[in-house]
């Protein structure tokens, strides 16, 4: 290497030694300075390491190439060639008592001299070395020299000897080579293959080359400009890289005629590429005059052998320092650690961190790749935010047949109204439920007159709105009366009695003015078992009212009612102490449910109050995303902008298409926001696996929304004529069928079909049982007898699945698809003989198992 840059070799089996190698060689000690200072005449190569140099080698002037031989001992012997073709054989501190002492100084001498490019030891023989020549018209480029061979005393031209001066004649000759092989060309680069000791691959002058070394009169060759640096991948021994100026090639051993991959060719020419030791399919290439080593990661993705699929190349760029990097050198054992040397022998020690891949399952379970490791992310113990998640939510929904009943949708959200048919019916004002109460109010405009009624337990009248059928519907929508002419609250204070809500069943009695079965009520619950005996107090409180304005009882409720807990207890003191016409305590308390705020102002508000207030507690319910504002939108327009709201804060789309589908008209369902929900709530099921549920989302769909329902996306054809088969193929066009009924035994008068109703051509055979498909199958595999005795028509199910067409879409071969199911439990080849698809590795989820029966 001399007068040219320096070059640089970790050793093989020493992993804190290396060479730098350029008019000389140097030897380095590299140990770890974490801990201790820097000692002197060290050499800084990172912050956590160091170099010491431990001797100098002078003795092999002219060296071009070194090879560092790669068994134990002698543990510091080198192969270096020379610019005259000489191999000699050196050693830096070498052991003087060792067996093979002999063999330093050695030195290999071709007949004609001319430069040695490249060596190379032979991995499964130690003892064998390659050196590859320079072209000459009479001499072989190829020689392969065994080191333990005895030296030769023929008498040797001068020139051919040696080039410097001072050398003794004691020096041990080999003239006589254990192989020569290509003749008249140039050997620049080679490589042993480390699946034979008599496989050599090299880059000749025009050609890579491969030499048997069984029989040396034949090579296997492909004609490329790519011959320079060729080296085997360690981990993948039939893939070797080589370069010429810019470009990289890779090669497939199996595949010779061509490269298997070109990587992007580079701006500047290219001097080094070395296949990481530590990790599988990582290519590193040095340019000429540059600082940056290039990083090409070569994944494979497992696919079967006959389709010729290139892998997937992740290219990335290194900065190991700051000056022009002449060579560097992979650590065999540290993993992505190499060192660099510069043009004046500054070298840097470094380590390529590994990309961090992020893989968030569906399941919310978080991992990460980092070289060879793999990490989970585990929670705290007590932490619940996985609990809280909406994707957690939902899948268990999902698990629990959420949305298919659509009465659960509402009592999740606090939404209990039910459908009726005969409200949805033409002419009927019923058909405002799904409008919402907004809409109702609206219609109701200027036809409401007050009266004042009567209070129940005390001598005292107040102004309520005469209720006319529309703020009876309100009523009816909020909860507190039933469907029907009776507008009694008795039966909604029941039930709000049984289910233990005592201050709201008290809160609603009191707002229709019996105050004496508000007392009872609270009376009631301060005695039950899980009641409040603060309850009692506050009935006492309410038997003492009185209507004047300024009493004490009057003065002192309406300051300390804010100090009160429950939001029901709140009200109904900030009602009986409000002024008539004036209820904001009531309305306005955001605690209180909506439909009770609702449906106090449908009784209390005069027309004009009423519609201020329903439209303005609307664009709040809008704007906070409150679900229970469906009540008052409905599920129009208005009510998809507070879905929307209601989505971007909790990202609910389970929800969100539920209630979208349930009553919508046609053109609320055509709005893009809603179709997104729907295909978004349809992907998270299928990302679940749960294939089923999504099917039941569909059927459930299509009957809400028959726009929905898609055309048959699939249906057989024939080979010959590309009609669809079926028993009425020339009456029923195939967009409205799906699968028709092949050999299923539904009717004792349909004919089987064992040939195109159209060409009358056979159709094809199953692979397995070899009759014609459409013929039933008598016995599938797996398939049991119960099974095939069921008259499926019954169910209006098409076929049996165990007659389905089935087929691999890349062999085309298939059969009825009980037979194939049966097939591929045991084996992943194609059925049919000489055919070596692997069909079953087609397809990526083939072998996943629907998701809904496990349990979270």
């Amino acid at each position: 290497m001399s007068g040219t840059k320096p070059d640089i070799l970790w050793a093989p089996h020493q992993v804190d030694r290396f060479v730098v190698c350029d008019s000389e060689l140097s030897l380095y000690h590299v140990e770890s300075t974490v801990n201790s200072e820097l000692k002197a005449g060290s050499l800084r190569l990172s912050e956590d390491s160091a170099a010491t140099l431990l001797s100098i080698n002078s003795d092999t002037p002219y060296m071009k190439c070194v090879a560092w031989y790669l068994n134990y001992d002698p543990e510091c012997l080198l192969a270096v060639g020379q610019a005259n073709g000489r191999v000699v054989l050196t050693s830096l501190g070498q052991d003087h008592n060792s067996k093979f002492k002999d063999l330093i100084g050695k030195e290999f001498v071709p007949k004609h001299a001319r430069q040695c490019n490249t060596l190379a030891w032979n991995p499964l023989d130690s003892n064998w070395l390659a050196a590859g020549l320079d072209k000459h018209r009479a001499d072989f480029s190829v020689l392969i020299w065994d080191i333990c061979s005895k030296y030769t005393p023929d008498i040797i031209p001068m020139e051919k000897v040696r080039l410097s001066a001072g050398e003794t004649e004691t020096t041990l000759l080999v003239t006589k080579p254990l192989y020569e092989l290509g003749q008249n060309d140039a050997c620049l680069s080679l490589c042993w293959l480390p699946r034979d000791q008599k496989l050599l691959l090299a880059g000749m002058h025009r050609n890579l080359a491969i030499f048997d070394l069984r029989n040396t009169s034949q090579k296997m060759f492909v004609n490329t400009k790519a011959v320079q640096g060729v080296t085997v991948d360690p981990y993948f021994h039939d893939r070797v890289a080589s370069f010429y100026e810019g470009q990289v090639a890779i090669w497939d051993l199996r595949k010779f005629e061509k490269p298997v991959l070109t990587l992007t060719e580079q701006p500047k020419p290219l001097t080094k590429v070395a296949w990481c030791p530590t990790r599988t399919g990582l290519l590193a290439t040095l340019t000429r005059d540059s600082n940056i080593i290039r990083l090409y990661d070569m994944q494979h993705t497992p696919t079967p052998i006959g389709d010729e699929t290139e892998p997937t190349i992740i290219e990335r760029s290194v900065q190991p320092c700051d000056n022009y990097i002449a060579s560097f050198a992979w650590h065999p054992t540290s993993q992505n650690r190499m060192i660099v040397v510069t043009p004046n022998r500054t070298m840097s020690d470094f380590t390529v961190f590994e990309r961090i891949s992020l893989a968030w399952s569906p399941i919310t379970s978080l991992m990460w790749a980092c070289g060879r490791h793999l990490y989970e992310c585990a929670e705290e113990e007590n932490d619940n935010s996985l609990e809280k998640d909406i994707a957690t939510k939902m899948r268990l929904r999902a698990l629990s047949r959420y949305g298919l009943d659509t009465e659960q949708v509402w009592r999740n959200h606090i939404l209990q109204y039910t459908e009726d048919m005969d409200q949805k019916s033409p002419g009927n004002k019923g058909s405002l439920v799904y409008a919402g109460i907004k809409s109702i109010v609206k219609s109701s405009l200027g036809m409401v007159e007050s009266s004042r009624h009567n209070w129940s337990g005390l001598d005292k009248q107040s102004d309520i709105q005469n209720l006319n059928e529309e703020r009876i519907l309100a009523l009816q929508l909020c909860g507190w009366i039933k469907k029907g002419t009776d507008v009694d609250v008795g039966p909604f204070l029941n039930s709000l009695v049984q289910e233990g809500e005592w201050e709201r069943a008290a809160a609603v009695a009191l707002f229709n003015l019996d105050i004496r079965r508000a007392i009872q009520i609270l009376n009631e619950g301060a005695s039950s078992e899980k009641g409040d005996l603060n309850l009692n107090v506050v009935a006492m409180a309410l038997s003492g009212y009185t209507d004047e304005k300024n009493s004490l009882w009057r003065e002192m409720c309406s300051t300390l009612r804010l100090q009160l807990n429950n939001p029901y207890l709140c009200v109904m003191f900030a009602f009986l102490t409000s002024e008539t016409g004036s209820y904001d305590g009531v309305l306005y308390e955001n605690k209180v449910a909506v439909r009770d705020r609702v449906a106090f102002a449908c009784k209390f508000l005069s027309d004009s109050q009423l519609n201020r207030y329903i439209e303005k507690l609307t664009n709040e319910m809008k704007e906070a995303g409150n679900l229970e504002g469906i009540l008052l939108t409905g599920l129009t327009k208005d009510g998809v902008d507070l879905m929307e709201s209601y989505v971007d804060r909790t990202g609910d789309v389970q929800t969100a298409s539920y209630c979208m589908l349930q009553g919508s008209p046609l053109d609320v369902l055509k709005d893009e926001r809603v179709q997104y929900w729907i295909e978004n709530y349809r992907n998270l099921l299928d990302a679940w696996r749960f294939w089923h549920k999504r099917a039941e989302f569909d059927i459930h769909r299509s009957k809400l929304d028959p726009s929905s329902k898609p055309l048959a996306q699939v249906f057989v054809s024939c080979n010959f004529c590309g009609k669809s088969i079926s028993y009425s193929c020339s009456t029923v066009p195939h967009q409205g069928r799906g699968f028709s009924q092949y050999g299923v035994s539904g009717s004792p008068t349909k004919s089987k079909v064992t040939s195109c109703p159209g060409c009358r051509k056979p159709l094809p055979r199953c692979a397995l049982c070899l009759i014609n498909m459409g013929t039933p199958v008598s016995s599938c595999p797996g398939g049991s007898k119960s099974d095939e005795k069921v008259d499926l028509s019954k169910d209006k199910k098409l076929a049996q699945f165990n007659n389905w067409f089935t087929w691999c879409h890349n062999c085309r071969h298939g059969g009825h698809a009980g037979h194939m199911l049966s097939w591929f439990r045991d084996h992943a080849e194609c059925p049919v003989s000489a055919c070596t698809c692997k069909c079953m590795q087609l397809d990526t989820t083939g072998n996943l198992v629907p998701a809904e029966t496990v349990q979270p």
